[in-house]
């Protein structure tokens, strides 16, 4: 099963069945530019969990890798994923970027047991590869090997 991409938006991803949306988060609990702007708008229960997981009032460690689940409609699940290290700052001259691929890696192995789950298709914009820096076709080719050769549905959503 391939890879799948439409042009659309990721807050709304189309589709019958259980649903992940993934989406990569900053381990500092900084919330508010990119994908998590419009995200918020629409499900403002995924701002606030993430922001409490932050300050340590969820079980799971907040820490590189690890991913929350927050149910924002029945069958619509939303997936924070830490998989970058800080944020890129205006006027940073960035050696590394934010982004942390094995990160990202030890994620998506999570996501993957949860869709195997729950039945779950998974969607996503192209994670990782806008404020956090990384180089989309290394992020493909591990979203390629934790999620579609594990034999999921996978859409990534790229805006028109």
């Amino acid at each position: 099963m391939p890879l799948h991409y439409v042009a659309g938006d990721a807050v709304n991803p189309v589709g019958m069945g259980n649903k992940l949306l993934v989406h990569v988060c900053n381990g500092i609990g900084a919330w508010g530019r990119g994908f998590v702007l419009p995200l918020a708008q629409r499900f403002p229960e995924t701002a606030r969990r993430y922001k409490a997981w932050a300050a340590g009032e969820e079980t799971t460690p907040f820490a590189l890798g690890q991913v929350q689940f927050v149910e924002v409609l029945p069958g619509l699940i939303i997936v924070n994923l830490i998989g970058q290290h800080d944020i890129a700052r205006k006027g940073q001259d960035l050696a590394q970027p934010p982004i942390r691929y094995e990160a990202i890696r030890e994620g998506l192995k999570q996501v993957q047991s949860e869709a195997e789950r729950i039945g779950a298709s998974v969607h996503m914009p192209r994670i990782g590869a806008g404020l956090a820096g990384g180089d989309w076709a290394v992020i493909e080719a591990i979203i390629n090997e934790e999620l579609v050769g594990q034999g999921l549905d996978v859409t990534v959503y790229d805006l028109a």
